[in-house]
Parts: structure tokens; sequence; C-alpha cells
């Protein structure tokens, strides 16, 4: 067995994940997915904690004749033999039958893997590599026979033939596996296992709330620089702030707002996303560091080129954001009499919602949509009317430019929520230029576009809704006129972000999955699950509804 000439050489701990799990081998190997969690943290202090006896450390080889590299933990000669070792934070596998101790077969196909390099960089025969297993302090020998060497190079092959492929493997029947898998948030497996199985208790593997906090810096003039591996925020008045960079996303509005080379570089280095927005709210741009290999795009360029594909996907969509739209309204007149504008309304949208699930072309979807979009904002009007003093009621829906506070602070809140969609169709490593719904006919990306429909009516509109009813807004401070156009002062983008931002922190518990999220990790969820629509199992994408 020898690798190809443009063949990449097979990490040794690939083949230990590949014996784990097929689909956690290709995650990590051939689409480049990897997370450090708290396990992989406590193994990395394990080695640098290793014995003072031990003669030979970071011993790093490759084989193109094996098609192997890796990096051995440590080497001991015992009688002139070379035994190569492992060093594992967990349990040793104990046999119920024979009552001994055993190395876990991933650990078995390592030690053995690193042996058959050994042997090739010395030139003599190793019988036998050892797993050393921390939390029981025991050590088991693994015998590197001929059945072994053998189920090395099967490794080796399938690993091969699977970097030759677009497509995922199946979870694993195993289901303990996961639970103790860093990439089950990617994976989500549990998730494919409810679709067998509906009535069965989905166990969290993906997390409930963010790992990072959205900064976002607005104040005119406001400057950003390094300091070490953190950022910090300049006001004009000498006033700054601190932030870890490992703990932030950054968000930019309006253009006098200055980010050095020296922060630029930072973020890029330590794969912060960086957004940029107008004054108004309107999405420019970002950098942002993409997630996972072009098989991920290759199979989304392949299922969204498919007329079929993109119909019923574009049915789902809509149907979750009508659906979400008529509750809403249902909530908002639930225990009062309701006016003939609210019950046409109720009745256009729930026309729509039938016959949209009848159409053949994405033109006549998107003829329901605005049917229903317009008998929903036609409400607003009514929600509001108690604020026409206050210069906050809704007359009607414009946009581009928004001519009125009311749909000012709309179009701010749909801004940040496309930024966010941005960043999560970046991060979980999708393409968002080609999309299922929305055309490309601007500069906005068309999946980021079509994600946003789950969420408008949730996070922005409700966002909305609530400030103004609360009264948080001064109309002559937090927003400023030019001629026909209304956006946001500094003020006003201070109080809505703020308002956005807590909204993003509440939970809910998906209707569908069972468990409960912020708004926040639900967005990602919501990528990860179209994903599944063309690379695991579909059934779960935009399921998500307003209670």
């Amino acid at each position: 067995m020898s690798a190809a000439a443009d063949q990449p050489l097979t990490r040794i701990m690939a083949l230990h994940a590949l014996e784990y799990c097929e689909r956690l081998f290709f995650l990590e190997e051939v689409e480049e997915i990897r997370f450090a969690d708290q396990a992989v943290y406590d193994g990395r202090r394990l080695h640098e904690e290793m014995p003072e006896y031990i003669e030979l450390t970071n011993f790093t080889l490759e084989s193109p004749t094996l098609g192997i590299r890796g990096k051995v933990d440590c080497i001991r000669s015992v009688d002139g033999n070379w035994i190569p070792y492992e060093y594992k934070k967990g349990h040793a596998k104990k046999s119920s039958s024979r009552g001994i101790y055993e190395a876990w077969p991933s650990d078995e196909i390592q030690v053995a893997a690193y042996a058959m390099l050994l042997e090739e960089h010395f030139g003599q025969r190793i019988p036998e590599g050892k797993v050393y297993y921390a939390s029981d302090h025991r050590t088991v020998s693994v015998p590197v026979d001929e059945q072994m060497r053998s189920r090395v190079r099967q490794a080796i092959s399938r690993a091969e033939a699977l970097r030759a492929s677009t497509e995922r493997p199946h979870i694993t029947t195993n289901e303990r596996l996961c639970a103790r898998c860093s990439l089950a948030p990617v994976c989500l497996p549990e998730e494919e296992r409810l679709l067998d199985s509906p009535k069965r208790e989905v166990i969290r593997l993906f997390p409930e709330d963010r790992e990072k906090l959205d900064l976002h810096v607005a104040s005119h003039g406001a400057y950003i620089r390094r300091s070490g591996l953190s950022l910090v925020v300049e006001q004009r008045d000498g006033e700054k702030e601190v932030f870890p960079s490992e703990q932030i996303k950054l968000s930019i509005h309006g253009q006098s707002v200055q980010l050095s080379t020296q922060a630029l570089m930072l973020c890029a280095e330590k794969g912060i996303a960086v957004h940029w927005l107008t004054g108004g709210g309107n999405y420019i741009g970002s950098v942002t560091k993409a997630a996972g290999g072009v098989q991920r795009r290759l199979r989304q360029y392949k299922a969204l080129t498919d007329d079929a594909v993109k119909l019923a996907l574009a049915k789902k969509l809509v149907l979750a954001k009508m659906e979400s739209q008529l509750r809403y309204v249902l909530r908002c007149t639930r225990g009062k009499p309701r006016s003939n504008t609210v019950v046409t309304a109720v009745e256009a949208i729930r026309h729509a919602v039938s016959h949209s699930q009848k159409v053949k072309t994405t033109e006549e979807l998107l003829g329901w949509e605005g049917s229903a979009a317009k008998a929903y904002f036609a409400c607003f009007a009514e929600f509001t009317a108690d604020e026409l003093e206050a210069g906050m009621a809704f007359s009607h829906r414009n946009r581009r430019p928004p001519k009125d506070p009311a749909n000012a602070l709309l179009s701010f809140y749909y801004g940040m929520l496309y930024k966010d969609c941005v960043e999560a169709i970046t991060v979980v490593g999708l393409d968002p230029t080609i999309g299922f719904y929305h055309q490309p006919r601007s500069q906005a990306y068309p999946l980021a576009l079509d994600l946003m429909e789950i969420f408008r009516v949730s996070l922005c509109d409700i966002t909305a809704m609530g400030t103004i009813h609360r009264k948080q807004w001064d109309v002559e401070e937090d927003f400023t006129k030019a001629g026909d156009q209304v956006w946001l002062s500094e003020a006003g983008k201070k109080k809505a972000i703020a308002a956005y931002e807590r909204r993003k922190q509440d939970t809910w518990k998906h209707p569908v999955i069972g468990y409960s999220l912020s708004y926040d990790r639900a967005i990602e969820l919501e990528v990860r699950l179209l994903e599944k629509e063309w690379s695991g199992r579909p059934g779960l994408f935009a399921q998500s509804r307003l209670r």
C-alpha cells in the first residue's frame, strides 16, 4: 500500500476518529470541521503533564508507503524493543466475559498505526504498543500482530475512500458515542434519530446559548484598536472599554467608526466575525472565517439547482413565516373584540396558508406570501393606534427608505437579523449566495434572505412592537429625519440594539425537537437543519413556529 502522489497522508489521529465513528472522521478530515471541547483540553493537559521518565516525546513521522503520518506520544526501549505509548485521560475497556482490561478499538488502531510507522523508521519489527488510561491508572498492552496490521491497513483504505466522496456517512448506530463527541452540535445525530422515532425524548447535544457576545460599536467617532489579545473601544470623550477577543463578535455601525489594521488582523486570526452596517442599519459586508471544506458547498449547489428541491423548501419556509404571522395577530387580539381589519386579515392569512402549499411555481408562492404580508401589516396600524400622538404609530409598511419612525425601527431590526443570518450561514460553512426562494437580484445574499423569513416575527416584529407599546421611544431624540427618510439616531440605535440583543437571549422550546434554546442559537440550529435537507435526513427544517 502506498499513497498516490497527490493524495494527502492520513493523520493517525484521524484513524482513531474513523474507528470511533465514520461520520466524525468525515466531518473532521474531509470537511475540516474541528472543535476543541473540554474533553480535548483535558487530553492536551494530560500530555503536557506526562512523567519525566519518558525517553522521547513529540516524535513526528510519516510514511508515503503506508499513507499515514503522526506524532507519537512517547516511545520506550524495553529489552531492545521499541514500544510506542499512547496516553488517554479516560478509562480502559473492561471485558465482562474475561474480566480483564483492554484498549478501546479506536485506541488499538491508533497505537498499532504508530508501531507500524516506527517499524519503517527503525527498520525493526515492533510487536506491541501500550495505552495508558489515566482515569484508572492502568496500562494496557496491544499486540501488533498480523490481524491488527490488517485492521490498520483496512482503516487507511477506508479513510482514502471517504476522502474521495462528497457524501457524509450515516450517523452511528451506537448512540452512546454521540454524547461524548465534540462535533455532536454539527452532526446533530439526536435530531436525525427523531425522524425515525418521533416520540423519543431528544438528548440535548446542541448548545442552549451562544458562546460569544455581540459587540456593537455605533458611537460617532469611536476607534477600535488592538491591545494584546483584546479589542479596545475608545470613544471621542476618551472613555475606553476592553473586550477579550475570544468572547466577542463585532458589528460596526456607520462610517465614522474606525477599526485599526492590527485589530482587524486579530479578528481574522481569531476567527472573529466583523460586520459593517450603514447608519440606517443596512448591511454592507463582513469579514468572517468560513468553516468546512468544499464538499459542503458541492452538496448545497447540487441540491439548490434542483427546482423540485427548491420549491419544496420554499413552501416549508413560507408556511413557517405565514403561520407565525397568523399566530402573532391572534395573540395580539386575544381576549379583545376583533375589528373588521383584523378579522379580514386573519381570513386572508389563513387563505394564503392553505393555497400556498398547492402552488406549482415559486412565482405563485411569492404571490400568496405577499398577500399574507399585506394583510399582516394592515393590522399594525390598529395595534399602534394609541401611539399616534407619540409619533410611533404604523400607517402602512414602507421602506427603501422608511418614511416614519415605526418603519425605520422595523427596517433596522431586519438589517440586524440579516447580519445574524449571514454569520450563522458562514459559521455552518454554507454559501450565502446560493438560496432556494429569494433570487439574486441585489447585493443581498439570497440564502440569508431565505433564513430571515423564519425569524422576522419572533425576533424583529415582536421586539419592535414591544418597545413601542412600552413607550421606550422619544421621536425627537431617537430618530433623525431628512426629507422623506427617517432613521435612528445614535441614541436610538443604542436603544434598538440593546432591545434586540435581549430578545435574542430569550429562550423558547422547539415544537418538534423538544428542547429549549435561545433565539441566538436557534438561527444557527436552523441552518444546520437546512443542511440536513440534502446531507443528512430531511424533515426538520422550518418546523419552528411562534407559540
